[in-house]
């Protein structure tokens, strides 16, 4: 038994360790010591080390053995020999359950004798018993609360859980690139979507915009003008749903993954957007004013001293 308590301690010491590790380190989705090999290494150390440990205090109470008397020895390996025990969950165990021992099962016989089987009175667990009581409890404090004093019903719980995981999905997609959708995209700034979005232009659209945005086969992206409207929502929208029938582009959304076409959109707006391309293409559409402008979605118009004179001049006569 002694033998077994001490691997048991092993096992437990060792596991904890591996607990705490795994706790405190932060491997991402993967375990901490597959992720770490030096994790693997120490959690190695640290078995080898508990097992000297009980070996050490194996190898020591043997020695301490052999100094011990004749009668000593003998005391020593009858107390050894005894098997440990949970008494107080025994005692507990045997309480809930109710039964009376075998030796007094003649106090609680009954006369009915089947085959000779004989019938015993028994009485109901007391755990059965407690469980009993408990659902009592349990059903007047419901009658009292749902029934007497109105709480919610089950139709108003449903619809309080259903507004609270529509909540969840929103403040989710909010975060979410791969549920983006025209009412909830917005403009990304991040070196890496853009460089991934540089990636989505060169491959899938230079056959008809040019590889500077000038205009080709498709409008020109670099000039203010716009056929279906500028700004982060309209172009996504353009790239998923395509350009006009009959004349316009392909809907992309069949090919371009929402954060694909995100990462698109928000690279022609801020890196060819508002650039000098080697040859534009003329201007097709209208001028789009985004109501909430930014920087980058917007690039300034050039006027020359003329017309900028003019716009004072009328300006000052509003």
């Amino acid at each position: 038994m002694k033998n077994s308590i001490s691997w048991l301690r092993v096992v437990t010491l060792f596991f904890s360790v591996f607990a705490l590790m795994e706790f405190f380190i932060d491997s991402g989705a993967k375990p901490a010591f597959i992720e770490y090999p030096l994790a693997s290494l120490f959690l190695l150390l640290i078995l080898l080390v508990l097992i000297g440990v009980e070996l050490i205090l194996a190898s020591v109470e043997n020695v301490l053995f052999q100094t011990l008397t004749e009668p000593a020895k003998e005391r020593y390996l009858a107390n050894k020999s005894k098997s440990w025990e949970w008494k107080w969950a025994i005692e507990t165990y045997q309480n809930l359950l109710g039964s009376k021992p075998m030796e007094e099962e003649g106090e609680i016989t009954l006369d009915h004798n089947y085959d000779g089987i004989r019938e015993l009175d028994n009485k109901l667990p007391p755990w059965w018993v407690y469980m009993f009581y408990a659902t009592i409890i349990f059903a007047v404090a419901y009658l009292v609360r749902f029934e007497i004093m109105n709480d919610y019903d089950q139709d108003l719980e449903y619809e309080q859980e259903v507004a609270a995981a529509q909540l969840e999905i929103e403040a989710y997609k909010k975060t979410a690139k791969g549920l983006v959708d025209v009412n909830t995209v917005t403009l990304l700034t991040d070196a890496s979507d853009l460089k991934a979005g540089k990636t989505i232009f060169e491959t899938n659209c230079v056959a008809c915009h040019m590889a500077d945005g000038g205009g080709g086969i498709g409008p020109n992206l670099t000039d203010s003008n716009w056929i279906l409207g500028g700004g982060i929502k309209n172009v996504f929208s353009t790239v998923s749903e395509g350009g006009r029938d009959g004349k316009g582009m392909v809907a992309w959304k069949q090919i371009l993954k929402p954060a694909e076409m995100a990462q698109v959109s928000s690279y022609i707006l801020i890196e060819i957007n508002g650039k000098t391309p080697t040859k534009a293409k003329a201007a097709e559409g209208e001028i789009w004013i985004d109501p909430n402008p930014t920087e980058k979605e917007i690039p300034a118009i050039e006027k020359d001293s003329t017309t900028l004179a003019t716009d004072l001049t009328t300006a000052a006569l509003n």
